[in-house]
């Protein structure tokens, strides 16, 4: 499974951004991300056919997961982003349709697309 992550760029604190990953499959998905220095951490993820998604704390209530099953698409919507958002953004994938939190329960993983929000 090659996924491909994309949507990320550059955006003023309290902006919004929308990253996209493809394909997804009927499989769970997640997205993660990793700061400079810091560990790969979990960011939000869906089950198939999206009835359940979870989030990390640090983003409840601003970021959306989202799947468009005719489109095999993953979102996340990111909203009032801060500038401890920024990092590049992994999505992933697992041989499973139950959506986790943890990292090393992903088989599959996309190359990643960077988000940077300034101050």
């Amino acid at each position: 499974v090659q996924l491909q992550a994309s949507g990320g760029g550059l955006v003023q604190a309290g902006g919004s951004l929308r990253v996209s990953c493809t394909p997804s499959g009927h499989t769970a998905m997640g997205w993660f991300r990793q700061a400079p220095g810091k560990e790969r951490e979990f960011v939000a993820s869906i089950s198939w056919p999206g009835r359940k998604s979870y989030y990390a704390d640090s983003v409840k209530g601003r970021f959306t997961i989202s799947r468009d099953n005719i489109k095999n698409t993953v979102y996340l919507q990111m909203d009032r982003l801060k500038p401890e958002d920024t990092a590049v953004y992994y999505c992933a994938t697992r041989d499973s349709q139950s959506a986790s939190t943890i990292r090393t329960e992903y088989d599959y993983w996309g190359q990643g697309t960077q988000v940077t929000v300034s101050s």
